[in-house]
């Protein structure tokens, strides 16, 4: 099976390669198009800022590449967000692969709740193949100060502030807000539920 990491400037990309390596897979970690295309999985990792990400995406057309992908690809983090169709963040036009705002949190009042989320949080309503092995009310590792609406393709749903996506499925896109290379056992899991796709 060949896994291929998506290289682009909003990387978490060396924790993503450590974590296939606990799980025995060698993943290549590349922007070329026919590497993408030919991969079984394509990861699409991501920490940064949404308007730099996709202008970088862009200028290569690996946005236009990402949508044409026909093979399992899951989104992580920022690589979740830059799929939905608008990011509150710098006010960036996306990919739009899942029709869903991308919003900025909110405190309710202010400094009551910090922003960005940092840390554990537990993920509920779990229906994917992906959570297969993940029990539900699972925790998981986040760091965002932006957050996916609620919406059809939502497959887990997490609270802070408000309930969020925690993921996402359409066709053969998955995607996580959070981090499953850093979230333990249960992110494992899911990373081992996606390469058996």
């Amino acid at each position: 099976m060949k896994t291929a990491i998506l290289k682009y400037n909003a990387g978490n990309i060396r924790s993503v390669l450590f974590a296939l390596d606990r799980l025995g897979v060698e993943a290549t970690v590349t922007d070329d198009p026919e590497e993408l295309r030919s991969a079984d999985k394509v990861i699409f990792p991501g920490v940064g800022e949404a308007s730099t990400a996709m202008n970088y995406l862009k200028e290569r057309r690996l946005d236009e590449l990402i949508k044409d992908l026909k093979q399992p690809v899951l989104g992580i983090c920022l690589g979740m967000q830059l799929l939905c169709k608008h990011s509150e963040e710098n006010d960036t036009e996306c990919m739009g692969i899942f029709d869903l705002p991308v919003k900025k949190f909110q405190s309710p009042v202010k400094n009551l709740l910090k922003i960005p989320q940092i840390g554990w949080n537990n993920i509920a309503g779990l229906h994917s193949t992906l959570f297969e092995h993940v029990p539900e009310n699972s925790y998981m590792y986040f760091v965002h100060s932006y957050y996916v609406a609620l919406g059809p393709d939502t497959t887990a749903i997490a609270n802070y502030i408000i309930n969020y996506s925690a993921a996402l499925h359409k066709d053969n896109f998955y995607a996580v807000q959070f981090h499953p290379e850093k979230s333990a056992d249960a992110g494992q899991q899911l990373l081992d539920s996606f390469l058996k796709l």
